[in-house]
């Protein structure tokens, strides 16, 4: 089967990308003076969208869909990884417990945002990848700034509908947990618009660099 050197590393950033905003979930931060609120992943996770509309435009559906199926084993181990970690037995020194401590109280959420993140990530990036494919189906190479937008913007959808309620219930009241919903998917459409010029002219080159290739 063929690889580019190009879908491998887009491949890879993908996978990284999905692996660190699972991290940065618990870490949740005001906007602004709003009674709003958005978690530490909105930083690195909306590239991954955007990686994933790269390589569904350039590679096509099964290509990208081999790269969905590939970060989602990479993210479950490095969830289990971190669950196995936490359980591991109590430092020797007094010093050291309380960053161990910590440490457990970020990784020990690891096993419920694992199967929350796996769920939504597969259905997010499944939807993300489905709705620009078939939008490239009945408009070609055209409107791919519009194929971008509508994609991400029902993958993310789905992705935080999924995800948030999951993580967070029980530790969040329902209003924060909705909040948090509602502005990532509006701040992650938003970063997609803003950085649309940047993905259409990485899209265009390496169009050019593969000459089009599809990958079955």
């Amino acid at each position: 089967m063929k690889h580019s050197t190009t879908y491998v590393w887009l491949a890879v950033i993908f996978c990284v990308c999905l692996v660190s905003s699972n991290l940065f979930v618990p870490r949740t931060w005001q906007v602004g003076s709003l009674p709003l609120q958005l978690s530490g992943a909105i930083l690195i996770f909306p590239i991954s969208y955007i990686v994933n509309d790269c390589l569904t435009e350039i590679y096509g559906y099964k290509a990208a869909m081999r790269v969905i199926i590939m970060g989602f084993i990479m993210s479950l181990f490095v969830s289990l990884m971190a669950g196995l970690v936490t359980m591991l037995p109590a430092p020797l020194y007094e010093d050291n417990r309380s960053l161990s401590d910590s440490f457990n109280s970020l990784f020990g959420l690891a096993p419920r945002t694992a199967v929350a993140s796996l769920l939504a990530f597969f259905a997010g990036s499944t939807v993300n990848a489905r709705i620009m494919s078939k939008m490239k189906e009945k408009a070609g190479d055209k409107g791919f700034g519009w194929r971008a937008i509508l994609s991400s913007l029902g993958g993310e959808a789905v992705d935080s509908l999924i995800f948030f309620p999951m993580v967070f219930a029980g530790i969040m009241p329902f209003q924060g947990i909705l909040s948090l919903v509602l502005t990532q998917v509006v701040c992650k459409t938003l970063y997609e618009v803003v950085v649309l010029p940047l993905t259409a002219l990485i899209v265009r080159i390496i169009k050019k660099k593969e000459n089009n290739v599809q990958y079955a």
